[in-house]
């Protein structure tokens, strides 16, 4: 992944016609397989790496099965995408030092990466955890930290950035932010650890009150 210089996600509507396209997609380039599968709710997501020119035609191969199958939802191709995003889809997280932390919600995860770079790319925010589909019923989530006008602009940003030209009738868009402009201690332990429910380990601030046993 470190070699890599183009990201390529698609999302189909179904799993067959996805698994059909990764099967094209590498026999079209040699690209870097790394991600796909299943996600929520029935949708298939398909993320290979490597150069641009590798990259754009396994792309190409993949969005043209997608069209012929009648099942492409969404679909981004990076040919430089920004180093936070690619260590972010490796599924590295960070903690949010700054004094602001911005998070939002889109309606496909092409949409969500395609919004993030733009913004990595325009603002100095940093990025703390990406989550493309998986938990969070077809949508996608990014979370961004820094100076409060930083993600502030970040914020604003998205909108604009999260729908393809190429394809503006894909459900792309943001569906939800949250501005939080000093944020509590114990949610940035919280927000290092992510957002799944699952990971989110007991934590009890001082002062706070506890359950305990009685008896």
């Amino acid at each position: 992944m470190s070699m890599s210089h183009a990201l390529s996600l698609l999302e189909f509507s179904s799993v067959a016609p996805g698994v059909l396209a990764v099967d094209g997609m590498l026999k079209n380039a040699p690209v870097a397989l790394l991600r796909c599968g299943s996600v929520q709710p029935g949708r298939y997501l398909v993320l290979v790496g490597g150069s641009v020119a590798s990259v754009d035609e396994a792309h190409t191969a993949g969005r043209r099965i997608a069209l012929q199958e009648c099942a492409l939802v969404d679909d981004v191709f990076l040919p430089d995408p920004h180093p936070a995003l690619v260590a972010a889809v490796r599924g590295e997280r960070t903690r949010p030092r700054g004094e602001a932390v911005g998070v939002f919600e889109v309606g496909t995860s092409p949409g969500l990466l395609r919004a993030l770079d733009a913004v990595l790319k325009s603002v100095p925010v940093g990025l703390v955890e990406l989550r493309l589909a998986d938990d969070l019923g077809g949508h996608a989530l990014g979370i961004v930290d820094g100076r409060l006008p930083d993600v502030q602009e970040a914020l604003e940003l998205v909108p604009h950035r999260v729908i393809s030209v190429r394809n503006p009738t894909a459900p792309a868009r943001q569906l939800a932010s949250s501005l939080l402009p000093r944020v509590d201690e114990t949610l940035r332990e919280v927000l290092a650890a992510g957002t799944r429910f699952s990971s989110c380990a007991p934590l009890t601030p001082a002062g706070a009150e506890t359950l305990t046993k009685e008896g």
